[in-house]
């Protein structure tokens, strides 16, 4: 019965001159608060845009980066030793002496926060990327 009313209702409107849709359209939004303006469509900025977030979060693996030393060096430099055990007490004393400086790359978002609050727990300066 419902699909009658509609199909009556369309048939109605498809009689209808521009004026008068025109007009109904305009006692449609009164009436029902909803707009007739057609949706922007999506340009080039919005898709790249969206691209951007995909790619925030699709991010899985982020770079240590040591922005400062600290003033407790000598506690910078044992953190970077524990971090990264494959680096002397010079290369690690270097790293921590000239940022900025990456101290470990591309690990897992878990293993990255805990480098950066052990870095960050020496005083260091860290950032993720």
């Amino acid at each position: 019965m419902a699909e009658n009313k509609i199909e009556k209702i369309s048939k109605d409107i498809e009689g209808l001159n521009a004026l008068e849709l025109s007009e109904l359209a305009k006692h449609l939004e009164d009436v029902f608060g909803v707009t007739a303006a057609p949706m922007m469509a999506a340009g080039p900025a919005a898709s790249a845009s969206a691209e951007v977030t995909a790619d925030k979060e699709e991010k899985t693996h982020y770079d240590v980066i040591l922005t400062d030393g600290g003033a407790n060096k000598l506690a910078a430099i044992k953190a970077v030793r524990e971090l990264k055990p494959d680096l002397g007490l010079m290369d690690a004393k270097k790293l921590v002496e000239t940022p900025p400086q990456t101290v470990l790359t591309q690990v897992k978002k878990e293993e990255a926060e805990a480098g950066k609050a052990k870095l960050e727990e020496a005083g260091a300066k860290v950032e993720l990327k």
